[in-house]
C-alpha cells in the first residue's frame, strides 16, 4: 500500500506541476490574474486528494462536491498533458527550424493566453462529451458455444457487468440504471468480475449505494469475485459489502450450479501485493471438478489468459482495463494485455474482456462505452 500511494502521489504531483507551470507562463501577459489561478488551481489539483482525507469529518455536501471536482480533474489533466506536450513540440521545432510566423514572434505573449483559453476550451468539452458517454448505457449482445459435455443445459443466459466502481459518482441512481436494464434481459444468472466499491461499506451504506442489488432477477442468483480495488479499498470491509447485498462471492472457489454446470471465481492477482498472500492456483481450484460440466470462470484481470486454456476452462469472464476508458489511453492497454476488450477465443477456451460499466476516477469516457454483457450460451 506505501509504495502504491507513493508512486500515485509523486506521479499526481509531476503532471500537476508540468500543467500548473505552464498555465503560469501563459498568464505572463496578465500578471495580477496569477495569484487568482494559483489559488484556482492548489483547490481544483487538490480536492480529490483533500476530500479523501477529511471523508468522515466534513459535511456530505462538501465531500460530494470535492469528489466531483477532483474526480473531473483527472480527465481535464490528461488533455491539457497532451495538449502541452504538443505545443511543447512545436516550441522545439520552431527553436530548431523558425516554424512561427512573424505575427505570433513578436506577440508571443498573447498567442500563449490564446493558447492558454483554446486548450481549457476544447478540453472542456471533450470532457463534458466523455461524461455525458458514460451515462449511456449500451447492452453487448453476443452468442456463443459451449461444449455441452453431460450438463442438461441447451441455453443459459448471462448478464455480466464489472468495473461498477460505486462513488458519490457512481451512485445508487446510476446503479439503479444497471439493474433495471440488466433485469430486462431476463438473464439466467448474473456474472459481476470484480471492482465493485471505491468507497468503504459504512460510506456506501449511509448513503444508500447498493440497494439496487437485491432487485436482481434471475433464475441462478448473482455471483462475483473480487477485483484489484476490492483490496485498495479493504478486501473484508468491500466483501462485506458484497455479500451483505445478496450477491455469492467466490473466493478462489468453485461451485456447481443446479448439476449443470460450474461458476468460479478467483481473487484478483493484486491479491499477493496487499495482503502479501497469494491467490489459489487455478489448477488446485479445479480439482475434484466434473470434468463433464463446462466451467465459466471469473478472473478480474485479464493478464496470462493461456493459464485457463490450460485447465480446460470452458469461458473466461474478465473486466479490469476499461479498454483504457480515455483516448489515447487505449492504445497503451492494449500493448499491455493479450485482450484488453471484447471476445477472444485459445483453443477450446473462449474469453470475453468487458470495457466495463462504471468508471474509475474521473466519470469521463472518450475510449470506450459503458458496457453490459448480455452472453447467450448454446450448449452443443
Amino acid at each position: 500500500m506505501l509504495v502504491f500511494f507513493s508512486v500515485f502521489f509523486a506521479v499526481y504531483a509531476a503532471i500537476n506541476y508540468y500543467i500548473f507551470i505552464r498555465g503560469w507562463q501563459a498568464l505572463s501577459i496578465f500578471p495580477h490574474l496569477k495569484i487568482v489561478y494559483l489559488i484556482v488551481f492548489l483547490f481544483i489539483s487538490l480536492s480529490y486528494i483533500i476530500s479523501k482525507f477529511l471523508t468522515d469529518r466534513i459535511p456530505v455536501i462538501v465531500y460530494d462536491t470535492l469528489q466531483w471536482i477532483g474526480s473531473f480533474w483527472f480527465a481535464f489533466m490528461l488533455y491539457f498533458v497532451l495538449s502541452l506536450v504538443l505545443l511543447d513540440i512545436l516550441r522545439l521545432l520552431n527553436h530548431f527550424l523558425s516554424i512561427f510566423p512573424a505575427s505570433l514572434v513578436n506577440n508571443y505573449d498573447a498567442w500563449k493566453f490564446g493558447a492558454f483559453i483554446v486548450v481549457i476550451v476544447l478540453t472542456s468539452v471533450i470532457v463534458a462529451a466523455g461524461y455525458i458517454n458514460t451515462r449511456i448505457l449500451t447492452v453487448k449482445n453476443l452468442e456463443i458455444t459451449l461444449d455441452k459435455k453431460s450438463s442438461p443445459l441447451k441455453e443459459l443466459r448471462i448478464v455480466s457487468f464489472a468495473d461498477i466502481h460505486l462513488t458519490a459518482m457512481n451512485n445508487e441512481k446510476f446503479l439503479s440504471r444497471i439493474i433495471d436494464r440488466t433485469n430486462s434481459l431476463n438473464p439466467d444468472i448474473v456474472l459481476i468480475p470484480g471492482d465493485f466499491v471505491d468507497e468503504k461499506s459504512d460510506w456506501l451504506d449511509s448513503r444508500g449505494i447498493g440497494k439496487s442489488f437485491f432487485r436482481i432477477k434471475s433464475k441462478y442468483g448473482t455471483y462475483a469475485c473480487t477485483g484489484n480495488h476490492e483490496y485498495i479499498v479493504g478486501i473484508k470491509d468491500a466483501s462485506k459489502f458484497i455479500t451483505s447485498h445478496d450477491i455469492n462471492l467466490l473466493s478462489d472457489e468453485l461451485v456447481m450450479i443446479d448439476s449443470a454446470f460450474y461458476i468460479a471465481g478467483r481473487d484478483d492477482r493484486s491479491k499477493k501485493q496487499f495482503t502479501g498472500e497469494p491467490r489459489k492456483p487455478l489448477e488446485e481450484l479445479m480439482q475434484g471438478k466434473d470434468e463433464n460440466l463446462p466451467v465459466i470462470l471469473m478472473d478480474h484481470t485479464p493478464f496470462g489468459l493461456e493459464e485457463a486454456e490450460q485447465n480446460n476452462v470452458d469461458l473466461q469472464l474478465s473486466g479490469h482495463t476499461h479498454h483504457a476508458q480515455m483516448w489515447p489511453l487505449n492504445y497503451i492497454t492494449q500493448m499491455i494485455y493479450e485482450k484488453d476488450w471484447g471476445y477472444l477465443k485459445k483453443g477450446n477456451t473462449q474469453y470475453y474482456v468487458t470495457c466495463g460499466v462504471g468508471t474509475w476516477g474521473p466519470p469521463v469516457r472518450t475510449g470506450s462505452r459503458t458496457e453490459i454483457v448480455n452472453l447467450i450460451v448454446n450448449f452443443k
